[in-house]
């Protein structure tokens, strides 16, 4: 009884809750840890604590998995209920229902996110000086709950139905190559002459085929081709174009310094791959955060602005 008194002296329930909550959603102790900036031992004291609070076995634990109880079960989906409304009353008796404060955690692609967003960030910062982010750069779909993050920008399309996508611009592509591998070949003036070239691979949008559209008549061409080099990187992929490895299909934006002090030719610049989506996803929820309502307004204005993307064709929730 005593030890039990000492556990509660001072303990912030809505505290544990929250520790709980992330525990059961990043799948561990350690990962819910990392994400909460704090220690091992400490997820674990407060995990028992609110274990000793409710007088009730939550988390079933063995060297190497961890399941929850029936009691675990029926805690996490009234702790997730309740930090909602708790939220919820903050903001309303704070008054910053509008105005944004507290950690925004974003997910980016890592090309895009260290390049074209930075400006856009110090914009939102600036603005909402109560906020922070922690700004994630990775170029894999993001897990929401294990990974810890409250939105993502994503380039390509979106294939979770479980999530809000909310188209914000597109990405032109165009085929580029360098001036030392064009003179090792005959010259390219057709869509058909591309295919005499060595060509690179970013595998994360095309890896055996090739397909490109005439902007002004709209007919398609597509073709084979047997990458010398493929990666997930456009950053290497740049790199390995630059070198004169091979002719690639890359993001406008990534090649544009490039292409004016004539390190890459676009070749047959009246054809263009199809432009890739930009999309703000974050997962359905009874209530958002104005650090997160706020953040998507910002990406609305400034991404069709950015240098190397335009307007999308189509824009709202998919």
């Amino acid at each position: 009884m005593r030890m039990k008194k000492n556990l509660m002296n001072g303990i912030d329930r809505i505290a544990l809750m929250h520790t709980f909550v992330r525990i059961v959603e990043s799948g561990s102790l350690s990962a819910a840890a990392v994400q909460m900036g704090t220690t091992q031992p400490t997820i674990s004291r407060r995990l028992q604590a609110l274990e000793h609070l409710l007088g009730a076995k939550l988390i079933q634990r063995t060297t190497h998995a961890m399941k929850l109880t029936d009691d675990g079960e029926r805690c996490y989906e009234h702790a997730r209920q309740l930090l909602t409304h708790w939220q919820v009353l903050e903001d309303e008796l704070r008054g910053v229902e509008d105005e944004p404060v507290g950690v925004l955690r974003v997910r980016a692609p890592h090309a895009f996110g260290q390049e074209q967003l930075i400006a856009p960030l110090a914009e939102y910062l600036q603005q909402y000086p109560q906020t922070t982010i922690e700004w994630r750069l990775n170029d894999h779909t993001p897990d929401f709950i294990s990974d810890g993050v409250d939105c993502a920008i994503h380039v390509g399309a979106v294939s979770d139905p479980s999530l809000v996508a909310v188209l914000l611009a597109e990405v032109p592509r165009i085929v580029v190559a360098a001036p030392a591998l064009l003179a090792q070949h005959p010259p390219v003036t057709q869509v058909d002459e591309l295919r005499q070239l060595p060509w690179l691979a970013l595998s994360t949008f095309y890896q055996q085929e090739v397909t490109l559209t005439h902007e002004a008549c709209g007919e398609a061409r597509r073709f084979p081709i047997a990458p010398r080099l493929s990666t997930d990187s456009l950053y290497a992929t740049r790199r390995a174009a630059l070198a004169g490895l091979g002719a690639a299909l890359v993001s406008a934006w990534v090649v544009e310094d490039d292409l004016a002090a004539g390190r890459l030719r676009h070749l047959v610049p009246e054809w263009q791959a199809a432009s890739l989506p930009i999309y703000l996803l974050y997962p359905y929820a009874s209530y958002y955060p104005a650090r997160l309502r706020k953040f998507l307004d910002t990406m609305r204005e400034v991404m069709p602005k950015i240098i190397g993307t335009r307007p999308a064709a189509g824009s709202g929730v998919a």
